[in-house]
């Protein structure tokens, strides 16, 4: 969520730096140990793919229509079905093969190489942050689209169908297979679930390479930020604010929880992060609520700060409710419930991984900035697995990620798709 990404440029800078004077003397693990620079440059040889990157610049149009479309569709977490369906209809039109709908509801198309293998997955996710009911209309201003959604990840959404449609008009054929995938449960308390079904059983073990294509920009993040989301429930007997008054309160000792988390401590190296994002309770203003909850997010790029920041949070919330009970001497009045609705897994992609120097190739390639981030993404899952993955920005300058103010600038977006399409041609080669 990708939501995507979460970079820091002075971390960007460095890491950048070290891998351009890594990608002359780090070969691609293929059959002839090419440098991913030389492999690259051979490509661009190729009259194929000289057709297909012309292909993705002119179509950008149909690219830029195809996101506004797809963003108009509404596709909450555990909603994604209807935007599903038009993403199954669009890999049908554009001649993938053995295109289908998996238990999760990721939706998958082949485009098979001369080889089964290797097999790469590019993939974008369906889902928004959005609830059901949100006016997903998009608005266009000259260059600017408004819309929620219409950078995360319809943006993503958009460059997926674009690259299909360039390596079909230009019938590139490719040494090894690609399976593209619009995947469900990105977002939030969605908690990968797209991905965690792709990987453990729609495709377990065939999977050799992964791409994600998430929200705007042009960046490659190899290290996927750990997440552990909670819903915190604090409940007690409730009364009425008068009559009972002096009962223990669920609000004030989650008030009183949420105070604590706002006063932790933690370092800036590996960035590590908490927000409580949401809160409800109560009946009425003149009721004493039975029951409160929260939800909230914890993060960090390395496991060790993210399981002593998940330690304090726990500790935090027992002592809120040990201090509320005190504080009306009600001992055991008020109880809690701390359920784990979220767990991302941590993983990385080395800066040194043929990849990973595949991707800045194809950048310098092009003549695009590219910077290394961190993210949290679908790539985090096969990260985790050790399979090699990254995610890249689909172009384009998003405003607003995850804001109903959400906006996409489409000023030179093509740079982007034409990134995507080589890359693909690039990491479907032996």
């Amino acid at each position: 969520m990708m939501s995507m990404m979460s970079m820091m440029s002075m971390m960007r800078t460095s890491r950048l730096t070290l891998a351009l004077g890594l990608v002359a003397g780090i070969g691609v693990a293929r059959g002839n140990a090419q440098e991913p620079r030389k492999t690259v440059a051979d490509l661009m040889q190729v009259a194929s793919v000289k057709t297909a990157l012309a292909a993705a610049k002119n179509n950008e149009p149909q690219a830029i229509d195809d996101q506004i479309r797809f963003c108009e569709v509404p596709a909450a977490s555990f909603k994604e079905g209807d935007r599903g369906t038009e993403l199954r209809r669009t890999f049908q039109q554009l001649g993938l093969q053995n295109v289908r709908v998996d238990s999760a509801g990721n939706v998958l198309g082949d485009r098979p190489g001369a080889a089964p293998h290797p097999r790469l997955v590019i993939a974008a996710h369906l889902d928004t942050v959005f609830p059901e009911g949100t006016d997903v209309h998009v608005r266009r201003d000259g260059t600017m689209l408004y819309g929620p959604g219409i950078g995360d990840d319809c943006r993503g959404l958009g460059v997926l169908v674009a690259t299909i449609r360039a390596l079909k008009q230009a019938s590139v054929q490719t040494p090894g297979s690609i399976t593209f995938v619009a995947d469900v449960g990105e977002e939030g308390l969605g908690d990968l679930r797209g991905v965690k079904q792709l990987f453990g059983d729609t495709m377990k073990g065939q999977i050799d390479r992964f791409v994600s294509i998430d929200s705007t920009g042009l960046s490659i993040a190899n290290v996927g930020v750990a997440s552990r989301r909670y819903r915190v429930t604090f409940k007690g007997p409730g009364g009425h604010s008068f009559g009972s008054f002096g009962l223990a309160n669920p609000i004030d000792a989650m008030g009183r929880a949420i105070a604590k988390i706002a006063e932790f401590q933690v370092p800036g190296e590996p960035r590590t992060t908490f927000n409580v994002g949401r809160v409800g309770g109560g009946t009425s203003v003149n009721s004493i609520p039975f029951a409160a909850w929260m939800e909230v997010d914890l993060r960090s790029s390395d496991r060790a700060p993210l399981a002593s920041l998940d330690a304090n949070f726990l500790k935090a919330v027992d002592a809120a409710v040990v201090e509320e009970n005190g504080r009306w001497g009600t001992p055991g009045m008020i109880s809690v419930v701390k359920d784990l609705v979220g767990d991302r897994p941590a993983g990385s992609t080395p800066d040194d991984a043929p990849i990973v120097q595949t991707a800045i190739a194809v950048g310098q390639t092009l003549g695009l900035r590219l910077g290394l981030a961190e993210g949290s993404t679908d790539a985090n899952l096969p990260m985790s697995l050790h399979i090699p993955a990254i995610t890249i920005g689909g172009g384009g300058h998003g405003v607003d990620a995850h804001a109903l103010t959400e906006a996409f600038d489409t000023t030179d977006s093509w740079r982007g798709t034409q990134n995507a399409v080589l890359l693909t041609i690039a990491l479907a080669q032996k």
